[in-house]
C-alpha cells in the first residue's frame, strides 16, 4: 500500500529512458519536474537505495513499500547534493513509458459532459455502477513515440485521462481505503477509432476491443508520480491540445465515479494486482464531439497537473 509521507521531498518521479546507441531501458529518477538522472547511478553516486532500487520499474512497483522509502531517501540526498550527479544526456527526449502494465481497465463515460457530447444517455448514479473495458498492453508507447493511425479508421480520436498505478493489490476493498491501494499517478491518453468502435455485422452494437487496442493507441507517461507528491487527485486539472488548440479542459473532480469508486467496483470483480493501470474516464472535447479528427502530422500534448506532460506526433 501507499505511504502518504514524501514531505521530505517536495516532488519527485520515477520514469525509464532509453541509454545508449542500443536504447536499453533503463529506471530513472526525476527531479523538479523534469530533471532526469540514471537512478542506478544516482543510487551508486549518493550511496543511497541499495538493492531495494535495483531491477526495472515494473520490478520497483511489485516491491512498492520497500521501494518507495529508499527512493523518497534517494530523492532527498540528490536534491541536497546536485553536483554529485550528472543528468541523463538528451533528458526527455529519451523517455520511454514508464513501465508496461500488464492489465489496463479504462473507464468510460465518466463526466457528464463528456457523455453528453457523445449523445450516451447516462442513468443516475445511484442506479448505475462504473462501466470498464481493457486495453491491451501492446497498445502502450512513451512520451513522443507516434501513434500510428489504421488505414481502416478515418475518425481517430484523442482522450486525455487521469491514470492511477495499483501498488497493493486486492479483492473488495472498500471505497474509504482504495487510495491506500494507489502507489503513483500518471497520465494516459485513451486513443480510439470512433468508427470502429461501432459495428453492425453482430447484433452487438459496441466493438470495444477494436477501437481501442490498436498498437500504439496507448500513449503513457510521462513518469510515475507517487501518491505522496500530490496533492488530492480529484483535484487535477486535466488539458488535451492537438497542434496547440486546447481541445480537452477540466477538472477531476468532475468524474461521475470517483477514483476510490471505480477501484472498489473493480475489485468486487477480480482480485487487483501491483502494477495494475486503471484509465479514469476522459472529460469532454474530444474529437468526436467536435466532428474533428486526427490527421498525419498533428500532435497531441496531453497534460495533468502536478504530473506534466505527455506529447506525441500522429501519422
Amino acid at each position: 500500500m501507499s505511504t502518504r509521507n514524501e514531505a521530505d521531498v517536495d516532488w519527485f518521479a520515477l520514469a525509464s529512458y532509453r541509454s545508449g546507441a542500443e536504447g536499453a531501458i533503463r529506471p530513472a529518477l526525476v527531479l523538479d519536474h523534469g530533471r532526469i538522472y540514471d537512478l542506478a547511478g544516482t543510487r551508486d553516486a549518493l550511496g543511497h537505495g541499495g538493492d531495494a532500487l535495483a531491477g526495472s520499474v515494473a520490478d520497483l512497483l511489485a516491491d512498492w513499500p520497500r521501494t518507495l522509502d529508499a527512493l523518497r531517501s534517494l530523492a532527498a540526498a540528490a536534491q541536497a547534493r546536485p553536483d554529485a550527479l550528472t543528468e541523463v544526456p538528451g533528458g526527455a527526449d529519451r523517455l520511454a513509458e514508464p513501465y508496461r502494465p500488464a492489465r489496463i481497465f479504462a473507464a468510460t463515460s465518466n463526466y457528464v459532459d463528456h457523455a453528453d457530447e457523445m449523445g450516451t444517455v447516462l442513468a443516475a448514479k445511484a442506479n448505475s455502477q462504473p462501466y470498464v473495458f481493457m486495453k491491451a498492453d501492446s497498445s502502450v508507447i512513451g512520451p513522443g513515440e507516434t501513434v500510428v493511425m489504421p488505414e481502416s479508421s478515418e475518425q481517430v480520436d484523442w482522450e486525455v485521462e487521469l491514470a492511477a498505478v495499483i501498488g497493493g493489490g486486492g479483492r473488495n476493498i472498500p471505497v474509504d481505503e482504495a487510495l491506500d491501494h494507489v502507489v503513483a499517478y500518471t497520465i494516459i491518453n485513451d486513443v480510439s477509432a470512433r468508427d470502429l468502435n461501432m459495428r453492425d455485422d453482430f447484433p452487438f452494437k459496441f466493438d470495444w476491443f477494436r477501437g481501442k487496442c490498436f498498437d500504439t493507441f496507448a500513449p503513457l507517461g510521462p513518469w510515475l508520480v507517487p501518491t505522496g507528491c500530490m496533492p488530492d487527485p480529484q483535484s487535477l486539472t486535466l488539458r488535451l491540445a492537438v497542434n496547440g488548440e486546447v481541445m480537452q479542459d477540466a477538472k477531476a473532480n468532475e468524474m461521475i465515479f470517483t477514483i476510490a469508486e471505480q477501484i472498489a467496483y473493480l475489485s468486487g470483480i477480480l482480485t487487483l494486482r501491483p502494477g495494475d493501470l486503471i484509465a479514469t474516464g476522459t472529460p469532454d472535447g474530444v474529437g468526436m464531439g467536435r466532428g474533428v479528427f486526427l490527421k498525419s502530422g498533428d500532435v497531441m500534448r496531453a497534460e495533468i497537473e502536478a504530473i506534466g506532460a505527455l506529447e506525441n506526433p500522429v501519422r
